[in-house]
């Protein structure tokens, strides 16, 4: 069974998840307008692959402290219906189908929060998710992560550490848009970029990997 490896963000999407979500607070009251503009701020950095995840997930999950587990996944379902579901590459649903069809493991590894993406993976039909890990006491978030973040070699220690003795990189396929992905894409056989920024599509060039642009 042949590994399929996919990012979210910016890749099975256009937008990504934890922004749109951001907004979906800012509209709900849990954030307020000053909130949203640092956060465009953090993400400026994170397209330029300067930022501390650390530092952008204390920033984002603060609005989520000592809210309890069912009260966030109720406005988590109504921004996947709202702002995100519209936003998924049709090219990317046809992909995965591809995969599912080959009997491939197919995976998304996301620098997102595990609360938001694991309900964007159910929506694809995708069951195994590695996401920034979120602690709970109590049924409650804290506004703090766990574990190894899922961001830049974090993805790929989190990949060993989930599959283990399982990990076969024979014909393994790997798609992500940004060069915070590249120890992700170096990792596999067939790497592939969608809609990458400057630095990752002259790196693809350079390499011979596959470069995929995607429209809704």
């Amino acid at each position: 069974m042949a590994l399929a490896l996919f990012d979210l963000d910016d890749t099975l999407l256009d937008g990504d998840t934890a922004s749109l979500w951001f907004e979906h607070m800012v509209d709900r009251g849990w954030a307020d307008a000053a909130m949203a503009r640092q956060e465009q701020a953090l993400m400026a950095r994170y397209y330029a692959g300067t930022l501390a995840m650390e530092e952008y997930m204390a920033f984002t999950l603060s609005p989520l402290a000592e809210r309890s587990l069912t009260e966030v996944a109720a406005e988590v379902a109504l921004c996947l219906q709202e702002r995100i579901v519209p936003r998924l590459y049709p090219e990317a649903q046809a992909l995965l189908q591809h995969y599912r069809a080959r009997g491939d493991r197919i995976i998304i590894i996301s620098a997102s929060g595990e609360h938001i993406v694991r309900p964007v993976a159910r929506h694809l039909g995708v069951s195994e998710v590695l996401a920034i890990e979120l602690e709970q006491v109590a049924d409650r978030y804290t506004g703090r992560t766990q574990g190894v973040l899922t961001y830049q070699g974090g993805k790929v220690t989190r990949l060993r550490q989930w599959l283990g003795e399982e990990l076969d990189l024979l014909d393994s396929h790997g798609y992500s848009d940004s060069i915070n992905d590249l120890p992700l894409l170096e990792l596999v056989e067939f790497a592939h970029v969608v809609n990458p920024g400057e630095r990752l599509a002259k790196l693809a060039l350079a390499r011979g990997w596959e470069s995929l642009l995607w429209r809704r």
